[in-house]
């Protein structure tokens, strides 16, 4: 039986990041945001890196309610665009061939405690997937992931996925 000899790691490593780094550049809101995207297999984990303009209120100080909604909002839609491209991507499909990525329908943020002057964390988990419309929640958190900041939940409008010949 002859089998593929299987690719070295870097290779792979490397493809995965540069579909990533893809990924991202596809939404110019993100760079504008200063919001980063780290990848372990196929996890995503979104950081929002502090920055003294996203604060809302002075007094607390607390980050901005509509800089933490919007961090989730791109969380969501990359860990969609993130399931859609991987078997794609691991099928040895070019990037630039990717689908198109899912639309926002509606979210709702829940803030459950003020957002504090430092670099804050999420993950999203996808609930529902169909051709048509996928659900996804979000959470964000900052020192503790077991005390969240922020979580979302969102309804995104899929992309017309089209089966390569």
């Amino acid at each position: 039986m002859n089998r593929p000899k299987p690719e070295p790691v870097q290779v792979v490593k490397e493809r995965r990041d540069a579909a990533l780094s893809a990924l991202v550049a596809r939404v110019p809101y993100i760079t504008f945001m200063g919001f980063e995207f780290e990848r372990r297999g196929d996890e995503l984990t979104a950081i929002m890196p502090y920055r003294p303009d996203l604060i809302g209120n002075p007094t607390l100080p607390a980050l901005h309610g509509g800089a933490l909604a919007a961090f989730l909002e791109v969380t969501a839609i990359m860990a969609l665009g993130w399931s859609l491209m991987w078997p794609r991507m691991e099928a040895g499909e070019s990037v630039e061939t990717m689908p198109a990525l899912p639309k926002t329908i509606d979210i709702t943020v829940d803030y459950l405690r003020s957002g504090l002057p430092r670099d804050a964390y999420a993950r999203a988990e996808i609930t529902r997937a169909g051709r048509r419309y996928a659900s996804v929640r979000v959470e964000a958190w900052q020192d503790n992931r077991a005390r969240p900041t922020v979580q979302a939940m969102g309804h995104f409008l899929m992309p017309e996925l089209v089966v390569p010949s």
